[in-house]
């Protein structure tokens, strides 16, 4: 079954809404979510509406971590996701989305970049080792 990003069903009063109209159109189709996880990299090129590209990550063995004390920013290894807010049980499958805390070689650090989305894993140093 399609990923739908059309109008709800409901006003925020509970009320129901009328359809403007009776079909689904192809661009109000979404797409998967990519689950990004810790592995060698594999990024897939898709076109966008308007012809522009997106690239989605699907798994990272590397993240650019931003060191704030030292105001530069180093490729490094991803070696695992400690938490995740967006969802408890992605921390246990070790999937990376943007907010999560992952451990690199140099510490713990925060992706602040939605991999699955921009293609990239960018994150910023908060516990160093």
């Amino acid at each position: 079954m399609a990923i739908w990003h059309g109008e709800r069903k409901r006003k925020k009063s509970g009320g129901k809404t009328r359809p403007h109209r009776r079909k689904k159109r192809k661009y109000e189709l979404g797409r998967l979510p990519t689950l990004t996880k810790i592995g060698q990299t594999i990024l897939k090129k898709i076109r966008t509406k308007g012809g522009g590209l997106k690239l989605k990550l699907y798994s990272a063995e590397y993240a650019n971590v931003f060191d704030p004390k030292t105001k530069k920013a180093k490729k490094v290894k991803i070696i695992d996701v400690i938490e995740n807010p967006a969802n408890p049980h992605f921390s246990r499958r070790k999937i990376i989305t943007k907010g999560s805390i992952i451990q690199t070689e140099l510490g713990k650090a925060k992706v602040i970049s939605r991999p699955g989305q921009h293609g990239v894993v960018n994150a910023v140093l908060i516990e160093g080792s």
